[in-house]
Parts: structure tokens; sequence; C-alpha cells
């Protein structure tokens, strides 16, 4: 076969082979109903319904939990909220009843202000 054409014609029809071939090998025709008849088979489908049905009741549990949970989060921050108000308001109060008066500085506890003669280092080792 000399024709280029031809052998990718023919390169074409056996990757189309393959592939069926492929697809007919992993479709398993030939295995049979016996298999899904074995008992261990059986116990772990049923062990599966069961561990499905506990994780639905872990989560209605988790879902209540949950909600009661907002619940408690919605009302802390509006207790927060109350409270806050209440610091501001008990602030805005304590401000106006008292008179700004000028802070006289402490005599003991004035700061001097001290300029030191700069550091000369005239040797070196």
């Amino acid at each position: 076969m000399t024709s280029h054409a031809g052998r990718l014609y023919a390169l074409a029809a056996a990757v189309l082979v393959f592939f069926v071939v492929w697809a007919a090998v992993a479709a398993r025709p030939w295995s049979s109903h016996a298999a899904a008849r074995d008992p261990r088979l059986v116990a772990l489908a049923r062990r599966e319904h069961r561990l499905r049905s506990v994780a639905r009741l872990v989560q209605r549990v988790v879902d209540r939990r949950f909600a009661a949970y907002r619940k408690q989060l919605v009302a802390y921050h509006a207790a927060l909220a109350r409270r806050r108000a209440q610091l501001a308001a008990a602030r805005s109060a304590a401000a106006a009843s008292v008179p700004a008066a000028p802070v006289a500085p402490a005599a003991s506890a004035a700061v001097r202000v001290v300029t030191l003669p700069p550091l000369v280092i005239t040797r070196t080792s």
C-alpha cells in the first residue's frame, strides 16, 4: 500500500475499531447476574442504606442546632447593639454634665529637654 490516503483511511479505521472494542469491553456484556446475588454485595448494599439513613438523621440534628445557633447569634447582636447604644448615651450624658476645665500640668511630672553634645569617637580599634 503506497497510497498515503489509503494509509490514513486504514489508520482511522483502526482507531475506530480500537475505541469500539474498548467500549464493548468496558460494558462487560459477559458478566452474569449471579455476581449481583453475592451475599457480600447484598450486605454492602444494606450497610450503605443504613449509613445513608443515619446521615439523614445527623443532618437533621445539625440543621436544627445551626438554626438555634443563628437565633442565639441574632439575639446576641441585638443585645450588643443595645449595650453599645446605652454606653454611647451614658458617655454623651457624662460629657454634657461635666464642664471642660483646662488641665494644668503637674509640677512633678514636668519634662525637661536636655541637649547633649555630639558623640565623637577619636580612636579605632
